[in-house]
């Protein structure tokens, strides 16, 4: 199965020049191809498959020889991403979406490059690159299986990280464990689990308004083209990352504890998008970050044995999760009065034990999971 890992590098400061000058070279090659493909079709009808488009990269390097400074993987890679695009656009459209076309990349809006299987060796503590050099690498964790992709990212406050995809032939289940749990996501409470546990909502957003607002001001105060913006920008860049390490700090230590903590978890199966249309909520459902503690959870599942169920949201804060009667409650009501058998409870409570039973009733219609049958 495959596996990433994600380290921070320490370029020197020609390195960086060297970094900085392919990413450039890179979007000059994105932007070309989007080019190429767009006007083909609007002049002549004609399709630019991603083959067809590989196919130029040596005649631009003839035109324009600093794209010889560039690993060809590298580049291949870019027209990659100009069809994976393309593909992406016409899902969308097919499904019925508005979604906007392929846009021009401009100047520094191209941070990420990757060498496809070449180009890359890593040994100990240093990792070179084809046409950059040798880079010092801070393995905090060992790396398992084989090396397929290597991506080299630039964050918004100049730092640098590799992102290693390998391909690890076995999987470590952790002892079967009969415990299964039901999780309502929601703002006032982060999550609430079956048995009665309720996790806080950090706010990390929330916390962080007041630094993101002071940020913003000297921002816009700040005259275009100086260097005053400049770091301003980066201020402001700084606020938002450090926002964005906690969340993620957050929703992956408890994703662990719940793979950790029971054999079967289940989830609401959201639409987030059309939650956020909600203005009064979007900031606050946005900022908890739910589909990363489903996503985080899902794939932590799949290598320990687990197993994460989606269920149908539908009706489960109405329904009664002791007569399983209708009870019809605003959003601001936060707890659950059964007029029919007089259960009094929690308004998420009441969800995550519906939640669970659904989960539990679909696990039994597909058939339990083997790993958890054999106990592995």
């Amino acid at each position: 199965m495959p596996k990433l890992y994600r380290y921070r590098i320490y370029p020197t400061h020609s390195q960086v020049t060297k970094l900085n000058e392919t990413l450039e070279l890179c979007r000059w090659v994105y932007n070309e191809t989007l080019a190429l493909r767009k006007n083909a079709w609007e002049s002549e009808q004609k399709r630019i498959s991603y083959y067809d488009s590989k196919k130029i990269i040596p005649v631009w390097k003839k035109d324009k020889p600093e794209l010889k400074t560039v690993h060809s993987h590298t580049l291949q890679d870019v027209t990659m991403r100009v069809d994976l695009a393309f593909q992406a656009f016409f899902r969308r459209v097919k499904a019925g979406e508005n979604p906007g076309y392929p846009r021009f990349k401009g100047k520094g809006w191209y941070d990420s490059i990757t060498y496809l299987q070449s180009g890359f060796s890593l040994n100990e503590n240093i990792l070179t690159l084809s046409k950059i050099g040798d880079i010092k690498i801070k393995m905090h964790r060992p790396l398992e299986g084989n090396i397929k992709r290597l991506t080299i990212r630039r964050t918004s406050t100049q730092k640098w990280f590799v992102s290693i995809l390998t391909d690890v032939d076995s999987y470590q289940p952790l002892e079967h464990s009969d415990k299964a749990v039901g999780i309502d996501v929601g703002i006032l409470s982060f999550a609430t689990l079956s048995n009665g546990t309720y996790v806080p909502n950090p706010r990390f957003y929330i916390q962080e308004e007041k630094a993101l607002a002071k940020a913003n001001r000297k921002f816009s105060k700040a005259e275009k083209g100086t260097p005053e913006r400049k770091k301003c920008l980066k201020t402001l860049c700084r606020v938002y990352e450090r926002i964005a390490n906690k969340r993620e700090d957050f929703t992956q230590k408890l994703s662990k504890k719940l793979v950790d903590n029971y054999g079967i978890v289940c989830f609401e199966d959201l639409n987030i998008n059309n939650m956020t249309k909600n203005h009064n909520l979007a900031k606050h459902i946005l900022d908890a970050a739910w589909s990363k503690l489903v996503t985080y959870t899902s794939y932590k599942a799949e290598n320990a044995g687990r197993k994460v169920i989606l269920v149908d949201p539908k009706n489960t804060s109405k329904m009664c999760s002791n007569c399983g009667m209708l009870v019809e409650k605003s959003l601001s009501e936060r707890t659950h009065n059964c007029p029919f058998c007089g259960l009094f409870i929690d308004r998420d409570l009441n969800a995550s034990i519906n939640i669970l039973r659904l989960g539990l009733q679909s696990d039994r219609k597909i058939g339990r999971c083997p790993s958890l049958q054999r106990g592995e």
